[in-house]
């Protein structure tokens, strides 16, 4: 079995070897929450005198380019804030099957020949787990690339289960052990193998190996796999690839926004008064249900101020202590916050614990409800089903974490540590290392 120790990013030295400059591609497809960590590498890499682009979604280039990345555009073209799309993602039963059979996989083709000729002449490639067609190009290529995975859930792990949407009973195994959940889980695998058979028909045309896994195998990198989440979330475990690195968190937290938008909200945070703050990322916030409507009333029944993140109307009674804002940086709102509500995704959830104030998460999908039960576990907050949001659930939950004090001890425990991580630097210092060799 091999040493998880010899696996941890941090301490991480930096290099110390001047490395020549490398062309460097980022193939990512899906959501704000899925290029942010490329953006924020990106960045960074560029700092240290490569040369980076980001290959994906057309959406996504005027935000890219006003960085100063290099974009290179990838099919599908699809709206990552369509509200249909979402709300049939986020169907817990079905949500993943209709993501990948639906919307990622019929134009697996298309996404494949972009990203080849994208690929042409780099030197490394970074790719998201949801883009099936970067296995293949690296193949084609004889390209090297990396994995970056950004919550433990996609791991799979059979020695630290994650709760998974659309087989909630199965954590349940774990009780009887790691070998017998492993057991029942590659039954369950097996199920959803003819997902697949589109990959495995454009590799035996491409005269790549036919054999392929692409959910549970191929998306990890055999070069080098970045795990971009904190230990204190989810530790390295024995069944995770051997090559995987544990930076922690990479942020990125820029968006633009006007001035009168950045003059309110500043008025509002600049109150002593603490407000309690509501967000729901960037994915569920275009299909919010009545979220925004239960988190306002919740607030007036307790009396305290609140910031609610990706809306322009405060619903119900007008109140000069219920602040709207279409959008607000996590990295200024969040540590202002006397307890940050929001929906659990990865990012969302780093930024919540890298600001040390109490939490309460609704998850609507995917690694979110693992992330929930991750994120209790350690002691930072409490979590709701998405289906149990109510006023008065959320108004109970809400006065435990205002009143008791354990929950505000811990968050800043918790907090300071991940504070003191530096998972951006960790993480390029890892892909450097692998362009040294």
């Amino acid at each position: 079995m091999p040493d998880n120790r010899s696996r941890r990013a941090a301490p991480h030295a930096r290099l110390t070897r001047t490395i020549q400059s490398k062309r460097i591609l980022f193939a990512t497809v899906g959501s704000l929450g899925d290029l942010h960590p490329c953006l924020a590498l990106a960045l960074e890499l560029q700092r240290r005198g490569h040369t980076a682009t980001i290959a994906s979604i057309e959406y996504y280039r005027t935000k890219v380019e006003g960085l100063g990345i290099g974009f290179l555009p990838i099919r599908p073209d699809m709206d990552p804030t369509d509200g249909e799309m979402i709300r049939q993602c986020e169907d817990l039963k079905r949500g993943p099957e209709i993501l990948f059979r639906k919307i990622v996989l019929p134009h697996l083709r298309e996404t494949y020949q972009d990203l080849l000729e994208a690929a042409a002449g780099a030197d490394l490639m970074v790719a998201g787990e949801l883009n099936y067609a970067a296995p293949l190009v690296s193949e084609k290529l004889g390209l090297r690339w990396v994995s970056a995975i950004l919550s433990p859930a996609s791991f799979f792990s059979a020695h630290d289960p994650s709760v998974m949407v659309n087989v909630p009973w199965l954590i349940h195994v774990r009780k009887a052990g790691w070998r017998s959940y492993r057991t029942v889980f590659n039954l369950g695998r097996l199920g959803t193998r003819h997902w697949w058979d589109p990959v495995r028909q454009l590799r035996r045309e491409e005269g790549l190996r036919p054999d392929c896994d692409p959910l549970f195998r191929d998306k990890f990198s055999p070069d080098l796999v970045l795990a971009l989440f904190s230990p204190l979330l989810a530790q390295l475990q024995p069944d995770w690839p051997t090559q995987t690195r544990q930076p922690g968190f990479v942020f990125f937290d820029q968006h633009g926004s006007s001035a009168e938008v950045d003059r309110k909200l500043a008025e509002f945070l600049a109150i002593p008064d603490p407000p309690i703050v509501f967000t729901q990322g960037s994915t569920a916030v275009h299909a919010p249900g009545n979220f925004y409507e239960v988190s306002a009333e919740s607030a007036r029944k307790l009396g305290r101020r609140a910031l609610l993140v990706g809306t322009t109307v405060v619903p119900g009674i007008p109140s000069p202590g219920i602040c709207a804002a279409p959008y607000a940086p996590y990295s200024q709102v969040f540590r202002t916050a006397a307890v940050n509500v929001h929906q659990g995704g990865s990012g969302t959830t780093g930024q919540a614990l890298y600001a040390g104030r109490p939490q309460l998460i609704v998850p609507f999908g995917w690694d979110q409800p693992d992330n929930a039960v991750r994120m209790e576990r350690l002691g930072a907050g409490l979590h709701l089903p998405r289906s149990a949001y109510s006023v008065r659930s959320a108004t109970a939950a809400l006065e435990r974490l205002l009143s008791e004090k354990q929950f505000s001890s811990r968050a800043a425990r918790v907090g300071a540590e991940i504070q003191a991580e530096n998972g951006l630097a960790a993480a390029c210092d890892a892909v450097e290392a692998l362009l040294q060799h």
